[in-house]
């Protein structure tokens, strides 16, 4: 099979070419490159077809000169870095993943969780594509910090709110912001590592989801029955930009001290302030983005806010919010085919085969992986009586697991140089385990057989997870790693949030009426307090007819959920039949990598 990787080389004039030595050596992926002295190493040779693209993305250009110039000690630093920040980010995740359903509880809104979730994902998943143009354009270090202002932004924005829409606009941000970095973490574990090595980079920055599992639920319940909720998030707006300050640290160094070996990497555009904002305005397509976020937004939140008004679907409100949603989504079509000078998204790239397949699996899971989770919390603890750490723990058995197998399918990918396979033995798994959920989620049900559910599900859908990166790496070159990645984690977010809306409309549209069906005839007409509050549910006493009650709503709402999860799930199998079984050993990465 050709060769996947760049194959035309750049034309560079002689005076910009690193002076050569006597006998030149040619270098492969471990060996240090650099024709100048780096101080503390000795002057190192390079040969011409490693001397960075001269004519690529500035970010791109950058970041592989990078690779050629730094030491081993300094790849070694990077990627410590990189492991604790990741450390910080799962930790986050998995803690307010058991604060969130108390914070809207506290504004007496638990069911609007889903709709601040909703405008969180789609924020957060569009804003992937124009995060990969920053970091192509403007360079790895500028969009990790803009990334890193976002989070922290968010999280103290979080800690201040006051009602549940404060707390929905800082839940944009952050999302925006942890979105970012999560991303351009995984772009800097692509730009520096070989593709039959990546399954095994990607599974030791996941590693820190082994431990975040435990004491995330753990320092959410110390925080709920201490400080608080707020100085949950507070801490967390101290430690996340102080953690991200070395990573950013280490690029802008290493890229100083690249581009005083490749001097004529360093190209002036010579534009004015106004042509500086027009440039960057179409580059980013900034018409697109706004008429794709109201388009998705308008379209998917109905799903959760009907419920809301009086004449539910009828209503004039959510009828006109879902037309100018489909007007948008067309208007952005339309913008995209005939008006845009730069599109948003990189089209080309998503007709191939491998990638189309890899997206639509990716959203397909999201969807299915929604409509049972938005409320496996809550359902843990009002159905099965568990402690919000216990419930944490159960909860996170993807986090755990994942992380464990993630080496496993690393390890396998890397022996047999394939990975299409392991994405055939695990779709149909996948869609088994979500069969199994519409029978073992149901009160009396043995804690066990919910956990076993978990652990099939947290092996089919991780060996998805990283055999969708891989294959579609695989099919892309590396100045396209960025896009292609920023394409997956779009689509994925679509998909995200067509299955918080999915959710939310089941949970908002079905809950009121199950309580009223299951509800003693003197408690009905508690039935909307008991509907928007965790701690409402929770406070009345295990076994007593209104918990009883309680558990059987419950119960069949989770049904009605993971019914929907299996039905769309079935889809996975034919998109892993659709990808190029590629051969990752054929992809070549420049310079001193993984």
């Amino acid at each position: 099979m050709a060769e996947i990787g760049e194959k035309k080389e750049a034309e560079v004039s002689p005076k910009s070419q690193p002076r050569k030595s006597a006998n030149p050596t040619v270098v492969d992926d471990i060996t240090p490159v650099a024709g100048l002295a780096v101080e503390g190493r000795a002057s190192l040779d390079v040969d011409e077809k490693h001397i960075p693209d001269l004519e690529g993305q500035d970010g791109v250009r950058d970041i592989e000169a990078i690779t050629q110039t730094w030491s081993k000690k300094m790849l070694i630093i990077t990627y410590v870095w990189l492991l604790i920040v990741n450390f910080v980010l799962a930790f986050e995740s998995s803690m307010s993943g058991s604060l969130i359903a108390y914070v809207t509880s506290d504004f007496q809104k638990h069911s609007l969780l889903t709709t601040a979730q909703v405008v969180a994902a789609i924020f957060g998943g569009v804003a992937r594509i124009p995060i990969a143009k920053i970091i192509d354009i403007w360079g790895r270090p500028e969009g990790f910090a803009l990334m890193t202002c976002f989070a922290t932004l968010g999280v103290v924005l979080m800690a201040v709110s006051r009602n549940v829409a404060t707390y929905a606009a800082a839940l944009v941000f952050y999302r925006v912001g942890e979105n970012g970095m999560n991303f351009i973490l995984d772009v800097l574990v692509a730009d520096t590592t070989k593709l039959r090595n990546r399954a095994l980079a990607l599974a030791v920055m996941s590693a820190p989801f082994l431990a975040t599992t435990f004491a995330g639920p753990a320092a959410a319940e110390k925080f709920l029955a201490g400080a608080g909720w707020r100085w949950a998030y507070g801490c967390l707006a101290i430690i996340i930009p102080f953690s991200a300050v070395p990573i950013l640290s280490i690029l802008l160094y290493t890229r100083k001290e690249a581009r005083k070996q490749f001097p004529a990497a360093v190209r002036d555009s010579g534009r004015t302030w106004p042509q500086t904002f027009t440039h960057y305005a179409i580059e980013f397509d900034v018409i697109g983005m706004i008429l794709i976020i109201a388009g998705f937004s308008l379209i998917i939140l109905p799903l959760t806010l009907a419920t809301y008004q009086a004449d539910k679907w009828r209503s004039a409100a959510i009828i006109a919010m879902i037309v100018l949603g489909a007007c948008s989504l067309t208007a952005f079509c339309i913008w995209e085919k005939y008006f845009a000078r730069v599109t948003l998204v990189s089209f080309h790239l998503l007709w191939d085969r491998t990638v189309l397949g890899a997206c639509i699996m990716s959203s397909v899971m999201f969807i299915a992986s929604r409509c049972w989770s938005s409320y496996f919390q809550s359902h843990l603890q009002v159905v099965f009586g568990l402690s919000i750490k216990d419930a944490g723990w159960i909860g996170n058995i993807y986090n755990l697991g994942s992380c464990s197998w993630s080496f496993v399918v690393g390890y396998l990918i890397r022996v047999t140089n394939r990975y299409k396979w392991l994405a055939l033995f695990a779709a149909p798994l996948l869609v088994m385990s979500s069969g199994l959920m519409i029978k073992y989620r149901m009160p009396g049900t043995p804690l066990g057989l919910v956990a076993m559910c978990q652990v099939l599900e947290t092996i089919g859908s991780s060996t998805l997870v990283i055999t969708q990166r891989i294959a579609i790496m695989a099919a892309a070159e590396h100045e396209n790693v960025a896009m292609v990645l920023a394409l997956l984690a779009m689509i994925t977010s679509v998909g995200d949030t067509i299955g918080l809306g999915v959710s939310g409309g089941i949970w908002t549209n079905s809950m009121p009426g199950l309580l009223q069906k299951y509800l003693p005839a003197g408690l009905k007409n508690q039935a909307g307090k008991i509907f928007g509050s965790l701690v409402v549910q929770l406070s009345y006493p295990w076994g007593t007819p209104g918990r009883d009650a309680i558990q059987d709503a419950y119960g069949e709402g989770m049904q009605r959920m993971c019914i929907a999860a299996c039905a769309v799930l079935s889809l996975t199998i034919p998109c892993a039949l659709a990808w190029r079984n590629l051969n990752v050993k054929d992809k070549q990465m420049k310079g001193r990598v993984l």
